[in-house]
């Protein structure tokens, strides 16, 4: 895995050595996330456009009343 979002406060010790990104509220309930990155794939352009289509995500979501998940994989 080379990049995941990570709902704040969620205690996620296999991620401990990845690097934090930065960070993503979603527009309509407020949920948090860290976009997480491996270290040997540390990118800020590819976090910006994870960032992208994390918020598109997460208003699908909402649309469909699914509940947001604590940890969702990122694409490369």
């Amino acid at each position: 895995m080379k990049a995941v979002a990570v709902k704040k406060g969620q205690a996620e010790p296999d991620l401990a050595s990845f690097w934090e990104m930065g960070t993503l509220r979603c527009d309509i309930c407020g949920d948090e996330f860290l976009i997480l990155h491996n270290p040997g794939f540390v990118d800020k352009k590819n976090a910006e456009k994870q960032a992208h289509w994390l918020e598109k995500v997460l208003a699908e979501e909402h649309e469909r009343e699914k509940k947001h998940p604590d940890r969702i994989e990122l694409p490369d």
